[in-house]
């Protein structure tokens, strides 16, 4: 074959979508196609002009991947994430909103034929199907074991095929159960479609296996298995198949760009269609004439299937075939597909396999007649002549072979047949064989000689020899079983003629109904034989067999299933058999069931009498409504005495239920006047009996939680004529229970009806209307209760008031909890569903009006109800809002852009398109409230300008979710793109992020970052570690942030390189990071607000690690810096001694400097009692230890910075830099300024916890060590071999301990401040270019040379 040229020119183009089209189907009235694409869109296209007709809209996800139009073209169903849409088949209109299917993505749906059902695959390893009354799922998930990838129904609908990424599945669409799973290609399985008459299956596979495989729907076998389709090159996707109408052609969509159209009959490349980009979607044409295929070029194009390949007159061949079913392929196509053996056509579990089960001759008209008419000598020729034509045609020698057999010319025949078989194995063949065998095998004549069991082995030997014949075996072992049991019914042996029938119908060989199986009309062609009776005659003669052999209850029982496996129209010929068989039976049950009341045997007269029922109803009702002619066994007046004896005497047995049953049938069939005794009957002593047990019984069943039964017993009860209260009382309870709420209301009507002063009607009217969801309704039924109650005379009903509270009363308490949750929101939300900007009075009122509000106040009926969680539950659930963290950006949305404006409906660019597709993200998640900062605070008022700012951690903390907007992130970004956002270096964004518990970051055109779909991605381990290597912060501290004081200095630190555009923002967007309240004053300039938030810091906490910088000092005060970038740096870090090293230097001084511990206890007292560091008034109040500088002496260096040497009374020199221009001096030249390089006192250096560690663990219980020890031998002191007594003093030796262990540390090397003095008694902290580290010159003298103070800083 001449290599194909692949056609680039489609004869039509239709554009519109902006992404990849992933579907297209075509519409039954061969105008319309409908295409989904990953635009987020559905359109609907006319074919002829090209023209969108209508552009759907409403999928939540980025994505529509599936589509499927019903077979009558009324629906549209379209799959996207986890998520399905109907449309209106005509109007494009949604009938449904986007409901719930799967927890990933829906890759392929697929109407039912009839239309009554939906499928859809989803990658998470599931189908499902859905009723399309209800749009409800119907039945369980069946689970897959993988991804699915399609799914599709057969032509029938009776078969539903999977293709999932390890196999393909085969399900019976009704049941569910699976009939086959097979490995079809060598990785996952993609694209399936099933020809129109259902007798194969195509599957495409993916890129490592991009064949075309066919299966056959009978076997499940490959067809042609060494010869898949091939073509498609290596490493591309088969995407899609379809298959035209005619069965003929089929159509591949790949990932190699290219659409292939396939020949069916030689599996061969027709045509190839080069689309510009991978081809993912395509489906034929109506008529089968044009492919329509789209993909990753954004549109559809149209293709001219070649002419050659649809010739007219194979089409109209096809049209005229009338073969049954009229799904089946040729015959040569059938006879390659073997039967299984062991499978009968009429097995239930097989139905669907037959309805496409072929006949087993393939015999011209001509010939065919010729056999039926039994002119077998012109069949004969007619086979010869075939056989003379065509020496290979196998058909003609099975054929033949028939004719051979029906001659008696055996070995004529089973040379035909081997020679058949010899050609081409075929299912006739296989039969023509077993014929010839059964003759040269005297089976015939075996059983004509009474030989009958030894027919039978002969006939099973044969079938066992014989492949693939065991259908044609079944019937012959059938016929032949009836005849036997006609012999034994003649010769009186009714048992065995039992058993004989009983195996015919048991064999499965026989048709159920009034049409012969076309398999079956062959058997008149091999054997002459009529069977078309045969399934009557044998289920009838064996009821007759079992009746006369006195076998009763089988024979009801065969009777049964004769009528229960019947069609219609057969049934109806043996009418009169059956009302005779039924009035013999039904005589001798009622014969039976006298004598076994007579007996008091209840439960056997019970049995008996509901047999003779049965048959009586069977006879005169069911098989009358089919003949129009009755013919009844009991007279009607009889027959009402047979059923009141009846119901008597299941009274007295305790059957109270069947006592109901029973009458209520009788009731039905009686006709006027026996209805008026009947009346009698009911109303006397018997009536009355039954009417008080079924007032107990449905009481009982009612406590029990029985309630069907108790609806039965209470309407029984009433039905005889009780008529009180209580019985409707309990009967409305009872189906209060079984959620009947429409006719619980009636029942609770009548109560009214009949005690309208009581509360019992109007509390069960109140718990109807409640559970119908009419709550307005409900709560006036529960105040008029609350009335009843107050108002009824008895005490005891009175007291029952005191459990309930009235609506008021709930109003105020659920109230009061809603202001209690509005208290940690903001003052302004987005309503969400109506796009309005809403107050706290409005916010209310929206609550007030929504139907979880009157649900909650008609559930809150008690002072239990009041204190239970669901109230919480309800309003927390209500008012959860989403909130927005951005970039600002150019124009904005402000607050006079949206008030009394609804969102939805603005027109502007820029900001106002953010906000709507920000209400519209919310929305759709299912958040009623939303709040974004640039519209919803009013920043002309400062009250509420500086109550936002202040209050923003708290709201962004009790979000339910915050959505972060990255304007500057474009669609499909890697991972990156978020650390180098503008959003990631901003002010506020920082306390944005870390204060909600749930974040999720979307890109600029509003799609999920890195598609990460996971509800939180707080919780997405790729972003966290993102955002933890950009911001430099543990990811565990960013998840789990806790505002505060601790760790103020590592706070600090982060927020040391986020900017903000106004300057006074770097200070005010951590107000809530530590979780401080201070004024907003905007004009203060930065230096300002930053320092009235470290001054803060400080006097809340004590905390001076914030002192700990390197910069510009501040014009607040010289000890905080001027800018937070001051805080890059990581805090001032020393090397600390270990244990073992402190232990060392303590026993050292205790060694070599025995007079230092009283020095070392003085110091230690002193620096214990010294207070925190605060500010008053702009000035630091610092407590430190100082050492007196002595020298200042400049030294040669950069020109832009002074260096100095520097010296200190007790410390090393040291050298420092700074920008400042100092006084030069020495103890040789004094100044009057004085100066001190200071440490600050840090609590630590006593082994106490810090002033701020203090305030954390505030509360916290102290653990006191007991320093007398309970099992020691001694007391106070210790008795020594001299009788000295000595002093043992443990708070002395721990104390000098602790004083020695202060003095190790205190001359190890520190971060100093240089201060100089301004006026008398306050100081300036002298800024410099790094940390200034001094050090304790000598151990010895240390404690001489330090001068504990606490000095003002300016």
């Amino acid at each position: 074959m001449s290599q194909l040229i692949p056609s680039t020119t489609p004869l039509q183009q239709f554009k519109g979508h902006e992404e990849r089209v992933r579907a297209v189907a075509v519409f039954p009235d061969k105008r319309r196609m409908v295409t989904g694409s990953h635009d987020n869109t559905v359109r609907l296209w006319d074919l002829k002009t090209g023209e969108v007709l209508k552009k759907m809209e409403g999928h939540s996800s980025a994505r529509v991947r599936a589509l499927a139009v019903s077979r009558d073209g009324r629906f549209i169903a379209s799959g996207g994430y986890g998520e399905v849409i109907i449309w209106h088949g005509e109007t494009g209109e949604s009938l449904t909103k986007p409901f719930k299917t799967h927890s990933d993505w829906i890759n392929s749906l697929d109407f039912s034929p009839d239309g009554t059902v939906l499928a859809t695959g989803s990658w998470d390893n599931t189908t499902k199907l859905w009723n399309t009354k209800t749009w409800k799922q119907q039945g369980k998930s069946i689970k897959c074991g993988s991804e699915v990838h399609c799914v599709r129904y057969s032509p029938s609908g009776q078969l539903l095929a999977i293709a999932t990424d390890n196999n393909i599945q085969i399900y019976n669409a009704g049941t569910r159960e699976r009939i086959k799973s097979f490995k079809a290609h060598k990785s996952y399985n993609l694209s399936l479609a099933w020809t129109p008459n259902g007798t194969r299956l195509l599957s495409g596979g993916n890129n490592s296996d991009p064949t075309i495989r066919e299966w056959d729907a009978w076997t499940w076998q490959q067809v042609g298995d060494r010869y898949p389709c091939t073509g498609h090159t290596h490493k591309h996707n088969i995407n899609a198949l379809a298959i035209n109408p005619s069965g003929t052609l089929a159509a591949s969509a790949s990932d190699d760009t290219h659409v292939r159209l396939w020949r069916l009959s030689d599996r061969q490349t027709i045509a190839i269609f080069k689309h510009s980009s991978m081809a993912r979607s395509l489906t034929f044409s109506v008529d089968g004439t044009h492919i329509l295929s789209g993909g990753k070029d954004k549109m559809i194009s149209e293709w001219a299937v070649p002419k050659d390949a649809l010739p007219e007159d194979a089409l109209k061949e096809l049209a005229s075939e009338d073969t049954l079913p009229q799904d089946t392929l040729h015959n040569e196509a059938i006879d390659n597909s073997p039967i299984p053996r062991h499978v009968s056509i009429l097995d239930p579990d097989n139905v669907i396999r037959a309805s496409f089960m072929p006949q087993i001759l393939s015999i011209n008209t001509t010939a065919r007649n010729a056999c039926i008419a039994g002119d077998l000598s012109n069949a004969e020729q007619l086979f010869t002549q075939e056989i003379n034509t065509d020496a290979s045609n196998y058909n003609a020698y099975a054929n033949r072979s028939f004719i051979m057999s029906r001659t008696h010319h055996w070995d004529h025949a089973l040379q035909d047949a081997i020679k058949s078989i010899a050609i081409q194995p075929s299912l006739t063949g296989y039969i023509s064989k077993g014929i010839a065998l059964y003759g040269k095998g005297d089976a015939i004549a075996m059983f004509n000689a009474d030989q009958h069991e030894e027919a039978l082995i002969l006939l099973r030997e044969l079938a066992a020899a014989c492949p693939n014949n065991d259908t044609a075996c079944l019937i012959v072992e059938a016929y032949l079983r009836v005849e036997l049991g006609n012999d034994a019914m003649n010769d009186v042996y009714h048992n065995d003629a039992a058993d004989h029938f009983t195996a015919a119908v048991n064999s499965n060989a026989l048709s159920s109904t009034s049409t012969i199986h076309p398999m079956y009309k062959d058997f008149v062609v091999l054997f002459g034989w009529d069977l078309t009776s045969l399934w009557q005659n044998a289920h009838q003669k064996r009821c007759d067999a079992l009746l006369r052999a006195g076998r009763l209850e089988d024979a009801l029982e065969s009777y049964r299933h004769m009528m229960d496996k019947g069609d219609k129209n057969l049934l109806a010929h043996c009418l009169d058999w059956s009302n005779a068989f039924a009035k013999e039976c039904s005589a001798l049950f009622l014969a039976n069931g006298d004598a076994a009341f007579a007996a008091g045997n209840y439960d056997n007269a019970f049995d008996l009498y509901s047999s003779a029922i049965d048959l009586d109803s069977a006879s005169d009702t069911t098989f009358a409504a089919r003949s129009k002619a009755k013919a009844p066994i009991l007279a009607i007046n009889a027959r009402s005495l047979l059923f009141q004896k009846w119901c008597d005497m299941l009274l007295r047995a305790g059957r109270l239920e069947e006592a109901l049953k029973l009458y209520r049938h009788l009731m039905d069939i009686c006709d006027e006047s026996t209805k008026a005794s009947c009346l009698d009957w009911s109303n006397g002593k018997s009536g009355q009996e039954c009417s008080t047990l079924c007032l107990a019984g449905g009481d009982a069943a009612l406590v029990a939680n029985e309630f069907d039964r108790a609806i039965n017993l209470c309407s029984l009860a009433i039905e005889l004529n009780s008529t009180g209260d209580a019985i409707f009382a309990t009967r409305s309870k009872a189906k209060l229970g079984k959620v009947l709420w429409e006719d619980a209301l009636l029942d609770a009507q009548k109560v009214i009806e009949l005690s309208p002063s009581s509360h019992v009607g109007f509390e069960l009217k109140h718990a109807a209307l409640r559970g119908a969801q009419r709550y307005d309704e409900a709560i006036e039924a529960f105040e008029i209760m609350l009335s009843a109650l107050d108002n009824a005379p008895e005490s005891h009903i009175q007291k029952l008031r005191q459990q309930y509270v009235s609506p008021s009363q709930a109003e105020d308490a659920i109230g009061r909890l809603v202001w209690i949750e509005l208290e940690n929101a903001p003052f302004r939300l987005l309503n969400t569903s109506t796009g309005l900007l809403c107050n706290r009075a409005a916010q209310m009122h929206s609550f007030k009006i929504s139907l979880e509000y009157k649900k909650l106040l008609s559930f809150t009926t008690t002072h239990s109800d009041l204190q239970m969680s669901r109230i919480k539950d309800v309003v927390k659930a209500h008012f959860r809002c989403v909130l927005l963290s951005h970039r600002w950006e150019e124009p904005e949305a402000l607050l006079h852009d949206v008030h009394d404006k609804v969102v939805y409906e603005l027109n502007k660019p820029g900001g106002i398109v953010k906000l709507q597709s920000f209400c519209r993200i919310a929305r759709d998640a299912g958040y009623s409230w939303a709040w974004m900062d640039t519209c919803c605070i009013d920043k002309n008022s400062n009250t509420e300008l500086q109550e936002s700012i202040n209050s923003m951690f708290v709201w962004y903390r009790h979000s339910a979710l915050t959505i972060v907007y990255l304007c500057d992130v474009p669609p499909s970004s890697q991972s990156g793109a978020l650390a180098s956002s503008a959003w990631n270096g901003r002010g506020w964004t920082f306390q944005e992020f870390v204060a909600p518990k749930v974040v999720i970051f979307y890109q600029n055109d509003w799609s999920l970052y890195l598609d990460d779909r996971s509800p939180n991605h707080k919780e997405s381990p790729a972003i966290m570690k993102e955002l933890e290597d950009a911001m430099g912060i543990d990811r565990q501290a960013l998840v789990a942030f806790r505002p505060g004081m601790r760790g103020a200095r590592e706070k600090l630190h982060w927020a040391s390189m986020r900017i903000t555009t106004v300057q006074e923002d770097v200070a005010y967007s951590l107000f809530g990071i530590f979780n401080i309240t201070l004024p907003v004053i905007y004009g203060e300039k930065k230096q300002r607000a930053l320092g009235r938030l470290l001054q803060e810091i400080v006097a809340q906490s004590g905390d001076i690690t914030v002192l700990d910088w390197v910069g510009q000092p501040s014009e607040f005060n010289s000890c905080l810096p001027a800018d937070i970038i001051s805080y890059i740096a990581p805090p001032c870090a020393l090397p600390s001694l270990s244990e073992d090293e402190i232990q060392r230097a303590v026993s050292s001084l205790q060694n070599t400097q025995a007079m230092a511990v009283q020095p070392a206890l003085k110091l230690y007292a002193q620096l214990e009692n010294m207070s925190a560091p605060h500010f008053a008034n702009r000035r630091l109040h610092l407590p430190c230890i100082a050492f007196r500088v002595t020298e200042v002496r400049r030294r040669r260096g950069q020109a832009t910075h002074f260096t100095y040497g520097v010296k200190a009374d007790g410390l090393r020199d040291l050298v420092i830099t700074t920008d400042e221009t100092l006084i030069q001096f020495s103890q040789a030249r004094p100044i009057q300024q004085t100066f001190f390089l200071v440490r600050l006192w840090d609590r630590r250096l006593l082994e106490l916890p810090d002033f701020g560690e203090q305030l954390d663990f505030a509360g916290e219980e102290e653990s006191v060590r007991d320093l007398s020890d309970p099992e020691s031998p001694l007391d106070d002191s210790e008795e020594l071999p001299g009788g000295s007594p000595v002093e043992v003093e443990p708070v002395h030796l721990e104390s000098h301990s602790r004083a020695l262990r202060l003095m190790v540390r205190l001359v190890q090397p520190f971060s100093a401040f240089l201060l100089a003095q301004q006026r008398v008694g306050e100081y300036k902290r002298i800024a410099t270019d790094h940390y200034i580290i001094a050090q304790v010159r000598d151990v010895a003298s240390a404690h001489d040379m330090m001068d504990i103070k606490t000095l003002d800083i300016l």
